[in-house]
């Protein structure tokens, strides 16, 4: 039998039909029903086929017509007013108060928990309810853009949301004051406005505030201080929803047609997969080159004050003046040789005063990179949990008391009270010496953070980790207490190095022995300008602990080691004894693969994505396929090397890592005021919209296989493929469709059960 093909509503053209099913409508009209090979939506097509045959039509179901419903005399009859019983929806949507008089303040967050959390600190005049998160969006089943109308989108409240409208429209309309109280980002800012939209809300009542810590004194402060929307921000964060949505609508589809249905492309998912994937064809490309190093163990001559001798370890650091370049075993053999009978003499002894800093208050990056080298969190859960301590937990007779800051920020401002309050423990605590004389002030490293935002910090220094443990599960008492010991470490005094570099040279000449105690004057001078060898040692050690005694931040995987010990007092013109020598073969290491922590500082230092969007992009990646995580490094997988080739090929800019920055900085100046949204998606779109053509016509397909599942069907015995779906991956058999079996595919998170463990 031929395949039969019906037009796919989703992908916009003719489809073949998946699994068809002959069918007769209600009016006895033959059709066929099935689903689209490729984006897996529903195609209904009408028209008598082969699999009709032998099928006996129905009798047509007698259409059913609407009784008149009889005219109503115009004469008027007094109906008797009905109130709505207690409990009932109507009831539950309104306010306390009658329904004929305005009613309280009516505040909206986006969570619940926020909710509950300022609810406590404004008190019963108020009303505080939540939209859970986001009321409107562009359609999902069309672009919602018209491209031609200067960009003008459409936004639709999704039927999960309506209710929730609905109620806050009915609020609105009987409070007195509408306070929109979401989070101070262009996200909150855009929330806010939708709300504002969807429920009809009237202007002159409106007020926006904003807070960047769930406290009393904050919320209070910004209920003092109100303002209007910031419709640059609004602006801001649209331009980057039609953006993605302009790519990702576009380019999704195209992929479905060329390699396999159910992927996606995203503007800044595929430069972030493109980075993954140019990592791993470095490592991949790369040739290790061989090269060996030699240490010399040497320690001072036994003295009779002296019970025990330190062993020293010394690096060769030159060879006649130069850098030393043993490639091989055989160059390394001759210089062993000529150093075997060498004698050791210190030429040089340096001590100087390292002063070290503490590192800045927690941004959302660094947060994530810290979280996930100390704590081995991804930046999904990261995030979960700082959302969490940021809106609210129940601190006892305390009640709920937000613990951080808000947690999507690129600053590293805090704010004046914090300071001080910082300042007061560290002195109470650690005592004055641990208290810098000026307060230590943190540069940006964003080029364009929101300065206005505050760091990542704990809203009151008081609650030390000890304090709020137990009210706090594992995993946030383990990140609260990340938070709070960088805040406070960064408001403390320098740590101080007594750092120790000293040079050894060696004689070969026989002029020194071993039996000779030190040399020195012209002899000593003589011996070092022809010394052949130059070795090297460095020591440090602790002075003065300063923010140490509290906190000292985490190094990558990949980071080289800082061997230094300290050092016994040497002087110079000493003569050390020899304890042998020890040759170490080495090679070249390629750049090391991606982790979700190194990935996020390559992201920021790139200026790609804002801080909210760091999470979602690391997870995205793996959720569709692209890559995959071995010893906690992100490895593209064929999918994601296929995908980034075809892409890289047909749209340059668009995987472009400046490209991409370029975007982000546009979207900033939208935000500031410097630019207008419909300018930035204009420049956009007219060489996308060209590339977009000529890749339609001109990407090559691909023939994918299948990814084996490793698991036998149980009804005909073929090993199971893995395939993707609506709803992500599945399991199922290649039989298909002789054989339907499927499976749901399991995946382990590494994120433990919070009820059981």
């Amino acid at each position: 039998m031929s395949e039969i093909v019906g037009y796919c509503m989703k992908c916009k053209e003719k489809r073949v039909i998946q699994e068809p099913r002959a069918i007769y409508t209600q009016t006895a009209r033959p059709a066929v029903q099935g689903t689209c090979t490729v984006c897996g939506t529903t195609i209904f097509r009408l028209g008598e086929t082969a699999l009709h045959e032998g099928m006996t039509p129905p009798e047509p179901k007698p259409r059913e017509t609407k009784k008149k419903a009889p005219k109503q005399s115009k004469t008027r009859t007094n109906k008797k007013k009905t109130t709505p019983k207690a409990g009932s929806k109507r009831a539950k949507s309104g306010s306390s108060k009658s329904q004929g008089k305005r009613a309280s303040k009516l505040v909206i967050v986006e969570s619940p928990a926020k909710a509950r959390t300022i609810s406590k600190f404004l008190g019963s005049g108020y009303d505080v309810r939540a939209s859970l998160g986001h009321v409107r969006d562009l359609l999902k089943s069309r672009l919602s853009v018209e491209v031609d109308q200067n960009f003008a989108p459409t936004y639709r409240v999704p039927n999960e949301k309506k209710e929730v409208v609905k109620e806050i429209a009915a609020a609105a309309s009987r409070a007195t004051e509408i306070w929109l109280a979401t989070d101070p980002d262009r996200e909150g800012e855009a929330i806010a406005w939708h709300l504002m939209e969807a429920a009809e809300m009237p202007a002159e009542r409106v007020r926006r505030v904003v807070f960047h810590e769930i406290t009393p004194q904050a919320v209070q402060e910004s209920f003092a201080h109100p303002r209007g929307l910031d419709m640059n921000l609004v602006d801001a964060q649209q331009a980057r929803r039609i953006l993605d949505r302009l790519v990702g609508f576009n380019l999704s589809p195209l992929l479905w047609k060329k390699v396999r249905g159910r992927l996606s492309a995203g503007r800044v998912q595929s430069a972030a997969l493109r980075m993954i994937v140019e990592r791993e064809r470095e490592v991949r490309e790369f040739m290790p080159q061989e090269y060996w190093s030699i240490r010399a163990l040497v320690t001072q001559q036994s003295t009779r004050k002296q019970t025990q001798r330190p062993t020293i370890e010394v690096r060769l650091h030159k060879i006649e003046g130069e850098d030393p370049a043993l490639a091989n075993q055989e160059q390394t053999q001759h210089h062993l040789a000529a150093l075997k009978d060498g004698c050791y003499v210190v030429a040089d002894v340096r001590k100087t005063e390292r002063r070290r800093r503490p590192s800045a208050p927690f941004t959302t990056s660094t947060l994530q990179q810290e979280a996930s080298r100390r704590l081995g969190f991804g930046t999904q859960r990261t995030m979960a949990i700082a959302q969490a301590l940021y809106e609210g937990v129940e601190l006892g007779d305390e009640g709920a008391v937000g613990l951080i800051t808000y947690m999507r920020t690129d600053s590293v401002n805090v704010s004046q009270q914090a300071v001080i309050e910082a300042r007061s423990f560290i002195e109470e605590s650690y005592g004055k010496t641990f208290l810098p004389e000026e307060i230590p002030t943190y540069k940006t490293r964003t080029k364009k953070a929101q300065e206005a935002h505050e760091a990542i910090r704990p809203t009151s220094v008081a609650r030390t980790p000890e304090t709020v443990k137990h009210y706090l599960d594992a995993a946030q008492f383990k990140l609260y207490t990340l938070v709070w010991q960088r805040f406070v470490a960064s408001q403390m005094e320098n740590a101080v190095m007594d750092q120790t570099s000293v040079d050894v040279v060696v004689d070969l000449t026989g002029t020194v022995t071993e039996k000779q105690k030190s040399v020195s004057g012209a002899a000593l001078k003589q011996l070092v300008n022809d010394a052949r060898y130059l070795f090297r040692c460095t020591g440090s050690v602790i002075r003065f602990a300063g923010f140490l005694a509290l906190y000292e931040e985490s190094r990558d995987e990949d980071a080289p080691a800082q061997e230094e010990s300290r050092l016994p007092d040497l002087a110079v013109g000493e003569v050390l004894e020899s304890l042998g020598l020890i040759p170490t073969q080495h090679f070249t290491q390629p750049p090391p693969r991606f982790t979700d922590a190194t990935l996020v500082r390559a992201l920021e230092e790139n200026g790609i994505g804002r801080p909210s969007t760091y999470a979602p992009i690391v997870n995205t990646l793996t959720a569709r396929g692209y890559t995959e995580r071995e010893n906690k490094r992100l490895i593209p997988t064929e999918l994601g090397e296929i995908v980034t080739t075809l892409l890289v090929e047909h749209f340059p800019d668009v995987l472009n890592v400046g490209f991409t920055a370029q975007m982000e900085e546009e979207l900033d100046e939208i935000a500031e005021g410097d630019r207008g949204w419909v300018g930035v998606l204009e420049d956009f779109y007219k060489p996308f919209g060209q590339r977009l053509e000529a890749a339609q016509q001109n990407m090559e397909k691909v023939e994918l296989g299948e990814e084996l599942a490793g698991v036998p069907c149980e009804k005909c015995g073929r090993e199971m493929v893995i395939k993707f779906g609506r709803y992500g991956k599945f399991i199922a058999c290649p039989g298909f469709p002789e054989c339907r079996n499927t499976k749901p595919y399991l995946e382990l998170i590494g994120i433990p059960c919070p009820q059981c463990g």
